[in-house]
């Protein structure tokens, strides 16, 4: 892994201005720069960078994070990668660690797996006993005879330590062995990782050796595995490589045509009949990074091979999400007879398959067939329940240019309304796939992929120079997704909220019993936000008018009053990472606020427990160490940026928001207490004085925010 020492060292060698400047035209206002999105289609500005926190965010797509999320998203890398690409930018070396030591260098584990490598294949060609005996057999009766093992090095892997004894003749020692993830310490003593396997070996686009996929001999056994790949390493990411990438890619520039199969056999089969644009993905789904890699030979088509069958389906249907993601045609076959290209070929030959390339379908068009020919669309209710389910498949593209054409395409098909597919397919949730999640090396020999947890930043309101002061999140904005909104409630019932610094809580009581109402203000030009009433008895609130109408509802669960405050808590805490040291003569009004997400309450805590004279970017980090997700929680802010506004005037509205918000959750919550309540008590007493405190405070900041919107 890689230490917070380094990836702090690579942080402050960066200079992110420069960075993003490379590939976007960027304008300074105050003191962020502003551009057209790269990542998204747009001709007016939305997109900023703050070098004072180190942060970013678009306010189209509303994507946003810090230096390390800009790289991932640019470059499709992971986030260790990240950091790596960043690094020898700046001319940094990296001590990744590995335990309490430094790891082997990478050179280093490419040579032990460059020399693993040559012993499966002397174990497969001359290896004498069952095992290379069984092995042999199988690839023959796949049409691999010595010549095929010979040109795609295939081998055998005996296991029983003789691998790790080879190697120590070699010179490795037992830490760069482990650290390529072809040995590990079984108490105490190091043993293969692979036993008794096909060993396929993996190569990077220059061809060294990176990694191994291994097949298991025979029948598959109970709790083992048919194929066992190699985990991450500091030397392979199979997220991020292709099998036979490295033959295949002169093919794919030649033609612009790349062929995906599902197998190490059959891009083997593939290559040897002709095909040699075929790979496959290694251990994991097809994956965005994958197109990306063949997006680098220009490929202008992408034929996926899916088996027949259920799981082959499925994969079609993984890929749809990435039709907006590529400026390649993302085209389907599926063979005839739940046959693989392997089988294919194996029967009919090389020139039977040229035609069934060349007719490949749109893949939409394949799932569109295959997932509705599931449904009996003979009945108004059942065409509903088709509805939903291709909601949910088509729920990727909710925010693409191809929205219209699939949710007309939907309407057509099930005789409904456009705008009724259009409403099912941006309210319907985007399921996160665990191959769309960073992967680690799994914390166990033998074991599959560990998942990493995904850093997507979601979607916003659309955000120009004259609305940045706008920072209402619609209902449709994943800026407040369904993953991301997490209620303080939510705690209570013994999932422990994240844990802000140790700090003496003051009485929720006090603070706001003894705030007066401040003196009414005039600002010029103020675009407030104003929550919509909690209730009738709470004082109506102008709506803006420059307030974004939301695009879609996946938050229909939440309460617009809900919304309104994690936008506010947001808000505030953009401002406290932009202006750390003048939000601290706030800070008893921000102790006192009960906060909609917790996580927001540990950030602030965490913020406000820095000294002051604190940098931004390092109030960012104290944020980041309670809450990982804080760097993009804490880009989206718009009043700030706002420069009709002065900063006392945009920190005045932006507290007096938050604390209304937070004023009316309370006096909800004791409304709910006393209505379940019986004979009145001292308790019920108290939360009547209580709420009535805050029923005043209410009215004196709703009048206060009613006041500027009017000017």
């Amino acid at each position: 892994m890689i230490s917070e020492e380094d990836k702090e060292r690579v942080r402050q060698a960066t200079d992110f201005v420069q960075l993003v400047g490379e590939t976007v035209e960027l304008r300074q206002r105050g003191q962020e720069f502003w551009g057209c999105c790269p990542f998204h289609g747009e001709k007016t500005p939305s997109f900023k960078v703050n070098p004072a926190t180190g942060l970013w965010h678009c306010f189209g797509c509303g994507e946003g994070g810090d230096v390390f999320s800009y790289v991932q998203r640019r470059e499709g890398l992971e986030f260790p990668d990240a950091i790596r690409y960043l690094a020898d930018r700046a001319g940094i070396e990296l001590a990744e660690e590995r335990g309490a030591g430094r790891g082997p260098r990478k050179t280093r584990l490419m040579e032990a797996l460059g020399e693993a490598e040559s012993f499966y294949h002397l174990m497969l060609m001359r290896g004498r006993g069952e095992g290379p005996d069984a092995a042999r057999r199988y690839l023959s009766g796949r049409g691999f005879g010595s010549d095929v093992c010979r040109r795609w090095g295939l081998g055998y892997a005996p296991g029983r330590g003789q691998l790790v004894a080879r190697l120590r003749s070699k010179g490795f020692g037992q830490a760069e062995m482990i650290a390529a993830d072809l040995a590990y310490d079984r108490s105490g003593r190091v043993t293969d990782r692979f036993y008794d396997r096909v060993m396929f070996p993996i190569h990077d686009e220059l061809g060294r050796t990176i990694a191994f996929g291994g097949r298991v001999l025979g029948a598959k056994r109970d709790g083992v595995a048919k194929y066992v790949n190699t985990r991450d390493t500091p030397a392979f990411n199979k997220g991020k490589h292709l099998f036979a990438y490295d033959r295949a890619k002169e093919t794919m520039a030649a033609t612009g045509v790349a062929i995906v199969c599902e197998g190490y056999t059959d891009v083997i089969a593939m290559h040897e009949a002709g095909f040699t644009n075929a790979v496959a993905a290694l251990g994991t789904a097809f994956r965005l990074d994958h197109v990306r890699l063949m997006e680098r030979q220009r490929v202008s088509k992408i034929i996926c091979m899916f088996d027949g069958d259920a799981a082959g389906q499925r994969a079609a249907e993984r890929a749809v999400r990435y039709l907006d993601k590529t400026s390649a045609a993302l085209l389907c076959v599926v063979l005839p007879d739940n046959q693989d290209p392997m089988e294919f070929l194996a029967v009919r030959g090389a020139d039977a398959l040229r035609p069934v390339l060349d007719a490949a379908r749109p893949l939409m068009d394949f799932v569109f067939e295959k997932r509705l020919a599931a449904h009996d669309l003979s009945a108004p209710g059942r065409r509903v329940r088709a509805l939903e389910d291709m909601a949910s498949l088509l729920a990727p593209l909710k925010h693409s240019v191809l929205l219209d054409e699939y949710a007309t395409r939907l309407a057509d098909t099930l005789g409904m309304d456009v705008s009724e597919t259009k409403r099912a397919i941006r309210d319907a949730k985007v399921v996160e796939l665990d191959e769309d999640r960073p992967q680690r090396a799994a914390s166990r020999p033998g074991g599959g992929a560990d998942r990493g947890s995904a850093r997507h930043a979601g979607r916003g309101a659309g955000g120009s120079s004259r609305d940045a002061g706008a920072w209402a999140a619609g209902p449709g904005s994943d800026e407040l997704g369904p993953d991301d909104y997490v209620p303080a409630e939510a705690y209570e019932d013994g999932a422990p909220a994240p844990e802000a610094p140790a700090r003496p809580a003051p009485a929720r009581e006090a603070p706001l019993s003894a705030l007066s109402a401040s003196s009414t203000r005039t600002v010029r030009s103020a675009r407030p936000l104003v929550p919509a009433p909690a209730s009738r008895e709470d004082p109506p609130a102008p709506r803006p008018a420059w307030r974004a109408e939301p695009r879609s509802a996946p938050l229909s669960a939440l309460s617009a009053d809900e919304r309104m405050q994690v936008t506010a808590e947001r808000e505030l805490l953009s401002a406290l990472a932009q202006r750390p040291d003048a939000l601290r003569p706030y800070e008893e009004r921000i102790a006192s606020l009960f906060w909609a997400d917790a996580r927001h309450e540990a950030m602030a805590w965490a913020m406000l427990s820095t000294p002051e004279g604190t940098s931004p970017a390092e109030v960012v980090a104290a944020a980041s160490a309670v809450v990982p997700e804080a760097p993009r929680i804490l880009s989206g802010g718009r009043v700030m940026s706002d420069g009709e506004l002065s900063d006392s005037e945009k920190l005045d509205l932006i507290v007096d928001t938050a604390e209304l918000c937070s004023c009316r959750r309370r006096v909800r919550q004791i409304r709910a207490q006393l209505s379940g309540s019986g004979t009145p008590d001292e308790d019920s007493e108290r939360l009547f004085r209580e709420a009535t405190v805050l029923q005043r405070r209410v009215a004196e900041l709703s009048r206060e925010i009613s006041s500027v919107s009017e000017e």
